[in-house]
This record gives structure tokens, sequence and C-alpha cells, in this order.
């Protein structure tokens, strides 16, 4: 994923929910090297639904945009949040990046996918 790019294919967390129940792919990547701060891991992860075929979709806020119109792309700060982050999509184990420019990616199962079909 080239964060330098325009991304004109965002999406808040709704639709994220929706591609990844539809068989997209989860990118996680690293922004910045993690650190422990007592008893909880920090850093800066952003994530991106990716298709068979490579279309991307970066997840962003739905918060109100800033003062010049732009996106903001969603980061999340803790391995906590991206922990309840992932549970809340769907997902029953996580593989989180921990050094900056790494990523992994993960897919629903057919267990995960089931699971949220009932």
């Amino acid at each position: 994923m080239d964060l330098e790019k325009e991304a004109p294919n965002v999406v808040t967390e709704s639709r994220f929910r929706d591609l990844v129940a539809n068989g997209y792919r989860v990118e996680i990547f690293c922004k910045e090297d993690s650190f422990k701060k007592g008893p909880n891991w920090h850093g800066v992860w952003i994530l991106c639904a990716i298709s068979d075929e490579g279309q991307e979709k970066l997840l962003v806020t739905a918060r109100t945009r800033t003062s010049s119109n732009d996106i903001k792309i969603r980061e999340i700060r803790t391995v906590t949040g991206m922990l309840s982050f992932l549970q809340g999509i769907g997902f029953s184990h996580a593989d989180i990046p921990l050094e900056k420019g790494k990523s992994t990616t993960l897919r629903l199962s057919s267990e995960e996918l089931a699971r949220l079909g009932s």
C-alpha cells in the first residue's frame, strides 16, 4: 500500500465491515514502531480492505471532516484497540505487526463468516 498516493477508494467502518464479510482481506499496516507503556502496547496502525482483484479500500473516520474538507485516515493507536476492532468485525484471532513498515493480512475463516450470518 502506497501511503503517499492519494487514496480515492476509502470507506467508513460500516462499509469496511460489509466488505470483509463479503470476502475482502484486511491488511494491517504499522506506521510507527510499537512500544510498551505500563501493561499496554501503543503504536499507529491503519487498515485496508483488499479484494481478490487487488482493489483497495482504506478505512477512514466517519467523523466530521477537517476544515480543508480532507478525509482523515482512521488510525488505531493501541493493541487493545486493534483487537477490539478486529473482534468487532468478526475475527476470532489477530496478527498485529509491531514494527514500522510491516504489515499483515487477515481473512475471515468460514467459521467466522458463518457466525456473522447467524
